[in-house]
């Protein structure tokens, strides 16, 4: 027996309804897929739905006043009918019942004929084969006499006892489901029923059977004239709809072209009805897009070379200058006191001149997109600990520490390292600026495709809204507020260039009163992608805070780092290692 025979034999009872329902999960889904997406099928089928409805309602009423005039014709008919046989029945019913057979030319016959039978025989001929007769004789032990092989019996009880206690001409009728002595099959009927001479009861027996078949013949064309209807509409709905929606994708398909970077995509204009003109809108507002971006292109490469030109062209008097100050800053010792101050505060601010001369160049090689990597494996733990290394004396001015949580294990990636160690102590810088004095928690984690690192403060916190303007050139959270350790503020702009030049992210996360976090996510391998990383965005202790919030149990708070004048390495931090 072949292999996946086997095990199609094996397939459990369970297995098999968990694999039909996920059929139909996935065709569910596919349906909601198709009807969000087409707006067509929301229309032909919101149209099919409604003229269903409309039709079932028209029908089931028309069916009713139908039925209800074919009855009514038919009772009206079946009651003059059987009025005017029982006045003809009355007369032989006044004979005695020993009475002589009359014969037509007025001998007598010399047979004896009962009057129930003469009186059925009479109106049975009289009838034609349209309704049978049932006469009672009250005085008979409730025997009867009935034609057409019709089952007297089947005269109800109740129909009976109203008979019986009515009056002479008064005629009572109902409806019957008439049985019959033989094969014949049960069929509904109008049954007429009357008294005639105080003893005898007589029953017209009128079949509905030409009525029920008309009427159900009636049914299916109503049926199936509302199936057409319903069928026409629908198609009626897709023509229409197609006239709309066709030009309404053709300007979506455009819009995603522009949208693309096709400035050059248009709409064919026909006509001069209201979609004609939204293609004339919307082409004129392709052209005026086009130039303005052409405009914004040309005004960016102008501020891209201007930005390089002046860069490049500040570094020679910039380099006089600097061997300037330093022959100035090391005879200081000879000046006087404020000659020696002014040649130390020139001597800084060209350090931070130099720096922002030095972003500014690195900026405009990634607007040019001239940068590139270097890339090489490294442990990531010894990036962490240079950059944090290369912190440490702005960290003691700031009476700031950094608290380490490192892997026990090498986190290899392929990285530049340089820009890498760059992205860090821009995070660190940023940190120890809006820390507030307090200790900085710096994490590596890693798992098998990705390695990140979060630097995490308790400071001021971000507002909702800035942890993407963060990344923003020359921003501030708060512009009354003056750098304190100096900088840029092409940082953080800067360290985001470098995470998506290696594929990553760089992510902030802050709230008022609860410091920030930002974390750097990077492929372990050069150019895979990156589809999550190790560690999370917030915080744990701030999740754990937001799922315990109205709760009477403690919330968990980490330990206070132990003092030290410089970083130190947390060796128990291997729990932060990613599976």
């Amino acid at each position: 027996m072949p292999v996946s025979a086997r095990k199609r034999r094996r397939r459990t009872p369970g297995q098999i309804a968990r694999g039909v329902r996920r059929r139909a999960r996935r065709l569910a889904g596919r349906l909601r897929h198709a009807w969000r997406r087409s707006l067509q099928l929301r229309v032909v089928t919101s149209t099919l739905v409604l003229s269903m409805a409309v039709v079932v309602v028209l029908g089931v009423f028309l069916m009713q006043s139908i039925v209800a005039s074919v009855l009514t014709s038919t009772e009206v008919s079946a009651v003059e009918e059987s009025r005017a046989n029982i006045a003809t029945a009355s007369g032989y019913l006044t004979q005695p019942a020993d009475s002589t057979d009359i014969s037509q030319d007025g001998t007598a016959q010399g047979q004896t004929v009962n009057p129930v039978d003469a009186a059925a025989k009479a109106l049975t001929d009289r009838s034609g084969g349209r309704y049978d007769v049932v006469i009672f004789n009250e005085g008979s032990v409730g025997e009867g006499r009935a034609s057409g092989q019709v089952d007297w019996s089947s005269i109800p009880a109740l129909l009976r006892a109203k008979v019986q206690s009515s009056e002479e001409q008064s005629l009572w009728v109902q409806t019957v489901k008439i049985r019959y002595i033989g094969a014949k099959q049960p069929e509904s009927a109008w049954v007429v029923g009357g008294r005639v001479n105080g003893t005898y009861e007589i029953y017209h027996v009128f079949p509905l059977g030409d009525e029920e078949k008309t009427l159900l013949t009636v049914q299916q064309m109503v049926f199936g004239a509302g199936a057409a209807l319903v069928l026409l509409l629908a198609g009626v709905a897709s023509l229409v709809t197609r006239q709309v929606v066709t030009p309404v994708r053709l300007a979506r398909q455009a819009a995603e072209r522009l949208a693309a970077g096709r400035l050059e995509e248009r709409l064919k204009v026909r006509g001069e009805d209201d979609l004609a003109r939204l293609a004339t809108s919307f082409n004129e507002m392709a052209s005026n897009l086009a130039v303005k971006i052409h405009q914004l292109e040309e005004l960016s490469q102008v501020q891209r070379q201007f930005v390089s030109d002046v860069s490049h062209e500040l570094r020679t008097p910039l380099t006089t200058v600097r061997m300037a100050a330093d022959l100035l800053y090391e005879g200081r010792e000879d000046f006087d006191p404020a000659s020696a101050r002014a040649a130390e505060l020139m001597q800084n601010q060209l350090e931070r001149f130099e720096s922002m001369l030095a972003d500014l160049l690195e900026i405009s090689r990634y607007d040019a997109g001239a940068a590139t990597l270097d890339l090489e494996p490294v442990d990531m733990r010894d990036v962490v600990l240079r950059a944090v290394g290369d912190s440490e004396t702005l960290a003691e001015r700031q009476a700031t520490r950094f608290e380490l949580r490192l892997p026990n294990e090498p986190c290899m990636a392929e990285v530049d390292s340089r820009r890498v160690e760059r992205i860090l102590r821009n995070l660190l810088f940023n940190a120890i600026e809006h820390g507030e004095g307090k200790d900085i928690v710096v994490t590596l984690g890693a798992d098998r495709d990705a390695v990140a690192v979060a630097v995490r403060d308790h400071g001021v916190g971000l507002k909702p809204g800035e942890e993407t303007m963060v990344f923003d050139r020359f921003w501030r959270a708060d512009p009354s507020r003056a750098r304190t350790i100096g900088g840029t503020g092409l940082g953080l702009a800067i360290s985001r260039e470098d995470a998506m030049l290696h594929g990553g992210w760089l992510q902030a996360w802050g709230a008022p009163g609860e410091g920030s976090q930002f974390r750097l996510s990077l492929p372990r391998v050069a150019g895979a992608p990156l589809r999550g990383s190790p560690l999370p965005l917030v915080p744990p202790e701030v999740e754990m805070r937001r799922t315990w919030r109205g709760h009477t149990t403690p919330v968990l708070t980490p330990a206070p780092a132990e003092t030290a004048p410089r970083a130190r390495e947390n060796v128990d931090a291997g729990a932060f290692d990613a599976e």
